[in-house]
């Protein structure tokens, strides 16, 4: 009986693992059609909002979704050892990169600011191999840098290929996500991924909430139906549920991989800027977005 359980568990065991990280992929990739609508968004919150006061007040409706559910399922507070990891996690994608691209959005196009997202997944892949020790291989790396700078090339002549004030925002908002990605994805190793976001934000909540009170009143709110549904939407969408699928994916497929899908995303916020913002393609798109997915595509296969 024992070497027929044991005979039966291996098929078992190899049928799940693909089904696990094709999950994982799917809900990575999930994550990247929430993150591509933040910078439309985030452009209709600006006819209403302030850059301060739609960053901060972001940051407390989703602090509110996210500690309802926390209250809601009884969830203990995380190990001591995991409140650092959960305190880079807030600075960099709750705080540090809303704030800083929200401030880019007022003088930049979401074309232009969508170089961010083009270089986030290489630089993402660099500070997972820092901190948490991954080693891609190098068919891994060619195909990575190849896809990022084939989105760069795109999203600069997309903006005239002139440099802005915006890019030191933009740059600053590169470093600090994909701090908060890796050490958010290594979260999610050992906690539910939703709690992981959920806890970061709660973690900001003391800080955004009194931030939200001063900003509107130095900023006060003009709400229309575009502020009213950019603000929902990178409260609820970006800030809360993008990420909850995204940490999930990156726990299940590893941080390197799940951030190269990102490379698809500056392709599709160039779309949604077209149908939200009436914003206009170049022929280049098609072109771009074929050598996009090739490179998704070698990443993907690629073993680390």
């Amino acid at each position: 009986m024992k070497t027929q359980s044991s005979a039966t568990a291996v098929p078992a065991i190899a049928v799940t693992a693909p089904r696990a990280r094709n999950l994982g992929t799917l809900q990575a990739a999930l994550g990247v059609v929430a993150f591509s609508l933040t910078f439309p968004a985030t452009a209709w919150g600006l006819e209403g909002f302030g850059p301060w006061s739609l960053t901060a007040v972001r940051s407390v409706l989703a602090a509110m979704i996210a500690g309802c559910a926390l209250l809601a399922l009884r969830v203990p507070l995380p190990a001591r050892r995991h409140w650092p990891g959960l305190a880079v996690v807030a600075a960099g994608v709750v705080v540090g990169f809303p704030l800083l691209t929200t401030l880019a959005l007022q003088t930049s196009t979401t074309a232009h600011a969508a170089v961010v997202v083009g270089l986030l997944p290489l630089t993402t892949a660099l500070f997972s191999a820092l901190r948490v020790g991954s080693r891609p291989s190098r068919t891994f790396w060619a195909a990575a840098l190849a896809g990022a700078c084939a989105v760069a090339a795109f999203t600069v002549q997309q903006s005239g290929g002139a440099l802005t004030s915006a890019d030191l925002y933009l740059f600053g908002a590169l470093l600090v996500c994909a701090a908060g990605y890796t050490e958010g994805g290594r979260l999610a190793r050992v906690m539910p991924g939703w709690q992981v976001i959920g806890w970061a934000l709660t973690l900001c909540l003391p800080l955004s909430a009194p931030a939200a009170a001063v900003a509107l009143a130095f900023e006060p709110a003009h709400l229309t139906a575009h502020s009213v549904a950019g603000l929902l939407w990178v409260a609820a969408g970006s800030q809360f549920l993008g990420l909850v699928v995204w940490y999930r994916g990156m726990a299940a497929v590893g941080i390197p991989k799940a951030s190269q899908l990102q490379l698809a995303q500056p392709l599709l916020t160039l779309v949604w800027s077209v149908l939200l913002l009436g914003e206009r393609l170049t022929p280049a798109a098609p072109l771009t977005a074929a050598a996009v997915l090739v490179c998704i595509a070698v990443t993907q296969r690629a073993r680390g």
